[in-house]
């Protein structure tokens, strides 16, 4: 199978795009644009499982082709867990300083390393798209039961839960982001691999041999029952990133389901529109831009020019100072999600793949 599915591009490409503007905040910018603080759901809440979903429909494309060995999948987790541990020690490098006893250990692509893996081996066990459906549920389930069992009283305290106590338990606390969690942590990744999972069989319904339609149809209720279920399940559990709680995961589930069913109707079949063609030539390296993107922000902030670093004096001489606080840094992110888009584009024209 050669065709190529414009929908992903472009749904990995707006993933990479909120990435991007969430990251590069050089002051206050409008709450809707920066993660909920425990929980809730932002706009910015919706860029990593986005990310994950799209992973995971990639991964069943991928498959169709080829499935891939035990060790391919340890090599591919294994780099990307590397390079996300890189990216914690880069400031460190920067500073000139690396001391690995308090260095964080976990992060977005350790993340994505562990819940990629961990769904390839439940899809490789568990052929069926009933069996693979199912399994995510379990996962979700399980995520669940712990919080649950663990602190009956109030499963979700954000000083005495159960994705707390294992963060404390490994990495251990000088390994993690905040002194009481890790919102990349090793509990979390049970409920992320269950989001890989509902985007390994969005994969498998753009594999159908049919209309666009009719994918279209599946995609879109497919994603309003995920709506319902995480809805439901908001009952028992709280909506948190922080923890990636069931409803967190369903919720998102649902939101791509429909954007990707969206993006089936409108883009693909055909050469990407002018609307879409920005995120979709970003969707086909979103792993590089998205190291790439990191790397910068963390060399500007380590220079340091004047009284602040050369990223705040690029915002002094840019957008500062021309509205309202809030206004001016949402700007400046646009702006540097926007510089990205050239040299994205240019990989797309060139057709350059850097596959991480």
């Amino acid at each position: 199978m050669s065709k190529r599915f414009y929908s992903l591009d472009v749904l990995r490409g707006l993933a990479i795009a909120i990435m991007l503007v969430v990251d590069a905040p050089p002051d206050k910018i409008y709450p809707l644009l920066e993660h909920a603080p425990w929980q809730g759901l932002t706009i910015a809440d919706l860029a990593f499982p986005m990310f994950a979903f799209a992973m995971g429909t990639s991964a069943a494309i991928s498959m169709s082709r080829r499935e891939p060995s035990t060790k391919r999948i340890f090599k591919r987790a294994a780099i990307l867990f590397a390079l996300g541990f890189f990216l914690n020690v880069l400031p460190s490098i920067c500073a000139g300083e690396i001391f690995f006893g308090n260095l964080r250990l976990f992060g977005v692509l350790q993340r994505l390393a562990i819940t990629y893996a961990a769904a390839i081996f439940i899809v490789k066990i568990f052929r069926h798209d009933l069996e693979i459906l199912i399994a995510a549920f379990a996962l979700l389930i399980v995520s669940s039961a712990g919080f649950h069992l663990y602190a009956p009283e109030n499963p979700f305290d954000q000083m005495h839960n159960l994705s707390g106590f294992v963060d404390w338990t490994f990495p251990t606390a000088n390994h993690i982001y905040t002194p009481t969690h890790d919102p990349e942590g090793l509990y979390g990744a049970i409920a992320g691999t269950a989001s890989v999972l509902f985007g390994f069989l969005a994969g498998k319904i753009l594999l159908y041999n049919s209309t666009s339609l009719k994918k279209f149809f599946l995609l879109a209720t497919a994603g309003v029952a995920m709506l319902i279920a995480g809805g439901l399940w908001t009952n028992f559990d709280i909506v948190s990133k922080n923890l990636w709680t069931a409803p967190f995961a369903l919720i998102n589930a649902g939101i791509d389901l429909i954007l990707l069913a969206l993006l089936v109707k409108f883009v693909d079949n055909q050469s990407p529109k002018k609307f879409s063609q920005p995120l979709c030539a970003l969707g086909k390296n979103p792993l590089f831009f998205f190291m790439a993107n990191n790397v910068v922000l963390t060399i500007l902030f380590s220079i340091n020019v004047g009284d602040t670093n050369l990223y705040m004096q690029i915002y002094r001489h840019t957008t500062q100072g021309i509205f309202s606080t809030e206004l001016d840094a949402t700007l400046f992110c646009l702006l540097w999600c926007m510089m990205w888009l050239l040299p994205a584009e240019i990989f797309s024209k060139l057709n350059v793949t850097i596959k991480l």
